[in-house]
């Protein structure tokens, strides 16, 4: 029986004010809703999540199976029908999957098609925690469970009186094995199955050991059944194993592992589970998530506003996925996506820079610095094995998105100083990926050789987003300078990536204040529309894109003409209709939607190029508007519902946009060590340091009304900046602030309260 939450409230529900919560002792992971973000369709995304359950960073993942085999969305919670339980390591439908594979409970016959073996389910009988999921298959009266560690799994079915009751091994589609082994209760395989490649020498091995002997055996190869048949060898194949259920209630137990690099290591893997029966791997899941998930306690808020908190940095903490394994000599090793071989050291997969860098990536160097130094190790491996570091790792090279931020990546990690890893290799990388094109667009820069001499990516060569490439870019160089200053490379270098970063200066048309696509002779593109979605830009227009000077918004306000021409240009973001031209698409894709529906003009939060700009009006002096924007985006765009974003969650990076602002700062330049501040949704925020130390944020006053910032302390002095660096919050501390319902006009107002700019700087 699931506990439930004993919740001790400072203000009560018949007074007519929102509950604040104010036991932060309670398991924070049982404020998680995992289903968050599930009612998603092709045509519009409410996150396009699934109900994940597994560890923190895990090599892989579990979920319901509602979709067929194959598609992306493999679990909608509109849906009637569960097809199987599946191992998954998908970041989004869009990216898809691989490795995967499924079991599924079967009673009266022994199906196995996935159409035929589907249960009609309901949400009632759904619970899904992530560390325990459970769920009632109507249609085989079976209560299947799942519980995870970071390779394996233990799953439990609970059957009806009945000998007839089967459990189907689903290895799925491209070229799967599948071999019984009966005297060990015990089914191997694996699966070959992946949506983006090619992967070379590519295998998912599993291994499943039941605690209870086959009545009868079987397995599939297509569409064929082959009773008593051993092993299985074809482009999609399966088993079927049949147990005898004496009584009603009886339980069958399936332990399940994987691995990358061979059906031995999966048996390693199984290890994890090692003598555990399923209450204690149920109880070392929630413990470890509850002791992840503590690394911030967030006190003060409404029960709804803490189910919303710790459900986004829940869907945060799974990206990248670990790739890597431990070996029988306890090793650190890996299979390699790029060569097919086995090496040492560490791995990770799944995850897009693209959309990361923003938030996710700040984030985990500020609260989990010690993962994030295994994922810089991976990243020397991706180069050294590869040839070139991955922008989008699905798990290997995928050839989606633009930039080249894995510059930032790099860089960031170590301006916010860590350590202990070859980071002279990983600045090779950065200069080879910034002067070469790639094996695919995606994957080094696309169009180099026009951006290293014209300073852009001209609109008329045949090259497809090539404002939105170019403004990337210009970012991406400035994180190169920041990291070649603290390496101390040659000044020529140095230098070198200081005039690329101003290259972003290329593409402003002072005629409309706004970025547009230029021409290889100079002139500016033909028709120009800046409500146009696409073209010169990636999944966004001209009003969405042309903040993305993320190094150098001083720079931008001078080309707008000064601070009050550009915040009018950010009001005027929220004054305009949600007009669009989906001409380049040839009709409306999602993102144009879900902007038009969210009654914010032009502001396209569910896609991520514009998410940072909220936070701009620290850097003209009007900081008050940022406080107002950020709280009516927390509060109209996300809730711990099916349908709570408004968008594509992707990869952690809209989650972490919610967790960072409800914090109140946000890492608008993430190769700067400065968070540019907001205002908190709590009374009390608690950083609990990997170092040891102890930041909190404090803001007893904080309500919906009271959310402009009145005046702040940090550590007993006034503070009146509209930033705060990284390194005070890890020296531990207090930020007090005062809060109250009109902004205070006359705080942060100053040119020295401003954030980082690259044109203002005066160590350049």
């Amino acid at each position: 029986m699931r506990k439930i939450l004993s919740l001790i409230c400072s203000v009560a529900v018949a007074s007519g004010i929102s509950a604040q919560v104010t036991n932060s002792e309670t398991s924070l992971v049982d404020y998680v809703n995992p289903l968050m973000g599930s009612d998603s369709k092709v045509d519009l995304s409410t996150g396009n999540t699934y109900p994940a359950i597994g560890l923190p960073w895990a090599m892989n993942m579990w979920t319901p199976q509602t979709g067929r085999d194959g598609d992306g969305w493999q679990y909608t919670y509109t849906a009637d029908k569960i097809r199987g339980f599946k191992q998954t390591h998908q970041p989004s439908p869009w990216m898809n999957d691989y490795g995967v594979f499924s079991l599924m409970p079967v009673t009266g016959k022994a199906v196995f098609d996935e159409n035929e073996r589907a249960s009609w389910f309901s949400h009632k009988t759904e619970i899904s925690k992530p560390y325990y999921y459970s769920v009632y298959l109507a249609d085989q009266d079976v209560t299947t469970e799942i519980a995870p560690t970071l390779r394996a799994a233990m799953f439990r079915f609970t059957f009806p009186k009945t000998d007839s009751a089967f459990v189907v091994i689903d290895a799925f589609q491209r070229h799967s094995f599948v071999k019984i082994i009966p005297e060990k209760n015990e089914i191997i395989g694996y699966s070959t199955f992946y949506a983006r490649g090619p992967l070379k020498n590519f295998k998912n091995y599993f291994v499943i050991k039941f605690d209870k002997p086959f009545k009868s055996i079987g397995t599939w190869s297509n569409k064929d059944l082959n009773r008593g048949s051993l092993s299985a060898d074809d482009k999609h194949v399966g088993a079927i194993v049949n147990f005898d259920s004496k009584y009603r209630g009886e339980q069958v137990v399936a332990k399940v592992a994987s691995s990358f690099i061979s059906a031995e290591q999966a048996e390693l893997n199984l290890k994890e589970l090692g003598n555990d029966n399923f209450e204690t791997v149920e109880q070392k899941g929630k413990d470890i998530w509850n002791k992840t998930l503590g690394s911030v306690k967030v006190d003060g808020g409404t029960i709804d506003q803490m189910r919303t908190f710790y459900s986004c940095l829940y869907r945060m903490l799974f990206f990248p996925n670990r790739l890597y394994e431990v070996n029988a000599e306890g090793k650190i090793v890996h299979y390699s996506p790029y060569d097919g071989q086995v090496h040492d050291g560490y791995m990770f997969g799944g995850t897009g820079f693209w959309d990361t860098f923003r938030a996710l990536y700040p984030f985990l160097n500020l609260m989990y610095p010690s993962v994030v130094k295994e994922m810089q190790e991976g990243l020397v491996n991706d180069y050294k094995e590869g040839g070139w570091l991955p922008e989008w790792s699905s798990p290997g090279y995928a050839d989606i998105m633009v930039g080249n931020n894995s510059a930032s990546i790099v860089s960031e990690a170590y301006m916010k100083g860590l350590r202990g890893y070859d980071i002279n290799t990983l600045y090779e990388a950065l200069l080879h990926d910034a002067n070469n094109e790639g094996p695919m667009s995606a994957v080094g820069r696309k169009g180099v050789r026009y951006y290293n001499t014209l300073g852009y990516v001209p609109y008329d060569v045949g090259i497809n987003e090539n404002a939105a490439r170019t403004l990337e870019y210009a970012y991406d160089d400035f994180a190169i300078y920041q990291l070649a200053k603290v390496l101390h490379r040659p000044q020529a270098e140095i230098d070198l990536y200081a005039k690329r970063c101003l290259n972003y200066k290329n593409l402003f048309d002072p005629s409309h204040n706004l970025m547009r696509g230029k021409n290889k002779d100079g002139s500016w593109s033909a028709n120009f529309n800046p409500f146009k979605w696409g073209d010169a830009f990636t999944e966004g227009n001209s009003w969405h894109y042309s903040w993305s000077v993320f190094h150098d918004m001083q720079g931008l306000i001078d080309l707008m003409g000064g601070k009050k021409t550009f915040v009018n240009m950010l009001d005027s973001i929220f004054k305009m209709p949600p007009t669009f031209d989906d001409s380049y698409y040839g009709g409306v894709i999602h993102e144009i939607r879900e902007m038009q529906i969210m009654n914010m003009g032009q502001y396209a939060h569910g896609n991520q190029p514009i998410q940072h700009m909220l936070y701009l009006y620290n850097y003209a002096g009007e900081p008050w508007k940022s406080q107002y924007w950020i709280r009516e985006a927390m509060n109209k765009l996300y809730k711990a519902t099916p349908d709570g974003y408004c968008g594509d969650e992707d990869n952690g990076q809209t989650s972490a946009w919610y967790v960072f602002s409800a914090l109140g700062f946000y890492s608008v330049c993430p190769a700067v060590p400065q968070y540019v501040l907001g205002a908190p949704l709590f009374k009390k925020v608690t950083l609990n340091l990997e170092n040891g130390k102890t930041f909190t944020i404090s803001a007893p006053a904080n309500s919906d009304a009271n959310r402009y910032v009145k005046s702040a302390t940090l550590n007993g002095k006034s503070y009146d900046k509209n930033f705060i660096n990284h390194f005070d919050i890890l020296k531990g501390g207090t930020f007090q602030l005062q809060m109250s319902d009109v902004p205070n006009k006359q705080k942060g107002i100053s040119p020295e309260d401003y954030p980082y700019s690259f044109s203002t700087d005066k160590n350049k």
